[in-house]
């Protein structure tokens, strides 16, 4: 699970999780405010999309996965956005929460937290979302790797292969191809990651327990379900 706010003091950079600290701006002096600055004018270069009668219109509890639960998560862990139209989307990140699905829920709906996944995978197979696709949410601990990816967390604990539960990858596969399907990208280990594999990062999920042949297996096998019913859907 993602920890990704920066605390302390300090303005907030436009990744929505770090802060220009104290000590920054008293060392740095002007060097780090402008380049506060610098960040700033990259985040405005985004912001085309809340031009009046651009934004798309959005509707309260509405899921981008059919059949997942919609359980908001606090406004503190996430960021506004307009995807894909003001970021590409082409990236999977998976997670495991280290704890319960309620755990994750509750963690997820607390500001303090400054961390969330789009997605979070029960072991059973339910599925909840958090946090809508088109915005950025602060799982990956990296501001490119949020701005360009899909977070899904995993109930469980990384040392724990029994948590991983054919139930749970199935449901995550399906998950996880429908999203490489709506934003047209492989469903390879390229463009599917762990959060271990995100530049930077500071945490290790999902583990060495995690099944990535068998998962990426069945990814394949429900991308290409995934196509076959659109190419259905077509035909009609």
């Amino acid at each position: 699970m993602e920890g990704t706010s920066g605390r302390g003091h300090g303005p907030r950079l436009p990744d929505g999780g770090g802060r220009l600290g104290r000590r920054a701006l008293l060392v740095g002096g002007a060097a780090a405010a402008v380049g506060a600055g610098v960040l700033a004018r990259d985040e405005l270069r985004h912001l085309w999309w809340r031009a009046p009668g651009v934004e798309r219109s959005r509707v309260e509890g509405a899921v981008d996965q059919p059949g997942a639960e919609w359980v908001a998560a606090s406004e503190a862990n996430w960021r506004r956005a307009d995807r894909p139209g003001d970021y590409g989307v082409d990236r999977v990140v998976i997670h495991v929460v280290q704890g319960s699905y309620p755990v994750a829920l509750k963690v997820f709906k607390d500001p303090a937290h400054g961390a969330a996944a789009h997605y979070v995978v029960r072991g059973d197979g339910h599925i909840a979302q958090t946090i809508r696709e088109l915005d950025v949410a602060f799982h990956a601990g990296n501001r490119s790797f949020n701005e360009r990816s899909i977070g899904i967390e995993h109930e469980g604990w990384i040392d724990r292969p029994q948590d991983f539960s054919d139930a749970m990858l199935r449901a995550s596969a399906r998950l996880t191809a429908s999203i490489c399907a709506r934003y047209d990208f492989p469903p390879d280990r390229e463009h599917i990651i762990g959060h271990v594999e995100v530049p930077g990062a500071d945490h290790i999920d999902p583990g060495r327990s995690w099944p990535w042949e068998k998962y990426m297996r069945m990814v394949r096998q429900a991308r290409t379900e995934v196509e076959g019913t659109k190419a259905a859907a077509r035909r009609v």
